[in-house]
């Protein structure tokens, strides 16, 4: 498939602002200056599946499938800083704790209904709900020390089917659609 006729997708559970303005904060306090590029607090997310590269023309299908699992997920906290992936980093994140499993019901929901309709494949390691907050350039290095992430606790808001555009300066999402999961 060519990058002209494909778009890289990915469904998303979207925490409120007010968490990703937090978190923006710490890792401009905790990461900045450390080879990082900070990840702007209306690009963060919690990924349930990442689909690569798809059609463009199969982007209503996706949508319907993957936003038709929409459930309410609450009782989730941010918990401590994490370089993923841990041998190589390339990102510094927040684990995020999925306190009564709605997370991770929503998360393996989703990967069923596109992995049933051959949009998706599913990972091979378990599910780690995790919110990007830096990306590290160049070639591996140490990890830099952070200190502790903000406790924040909340509900996610909505469930989101983004499309994925790379640019120099880093990438850029654009909701496709969107369902409101309280």
């Amino acid at each position: 498939m060519s990058a002209r006729s494909g778009a890289r997708l990915f469904v998303a559970v979207d925490p409120p602002l007010e968490v990703r303005e937090r978190l923006a904060a710490w890792a401009r306090g905790s990461a900045d200056g450390a080879g990082t590029r900070l990840v702007p607090a209306r690009l963060q997310h919690l990924t349930l599946a990442f689909l690569g590269s798809v059609e463009v023309s199969e982007a209503d299908r996706i949508a319907e499938l993957a936003l038709g699992c929409a459930q309410p997920v609450g009782a989730l906290a941010t918990s401590g800083p994490a370089w993923l992936p841990p041998r190589r980093p390339r990102v510094l994140a927040v684990e995020v704790l999925d306190g009564d499993g709605a997370l991770g019901e929503l998360q393996a929901a989703v990967a069923d209904s596109l992995v049933a309709a051959g949009y998706y494949q599913p990972e091979r390691r378990r599910y780690r709900p995790h919110i990007t907050v830096a990306r590290m350039g160049g070639a591996p290095r140490p990890r830099p020390t952070v200190g502790p992430t903000p406790a924040l606790g909340f509900a996610a808001q909505t469930l989101t089917l983004y499309r994925s555009r790379l640019a120099p300066t880093g990438a850029e999402y654009e909701a496709l659609a969107r369902v409101p999961l309280l």
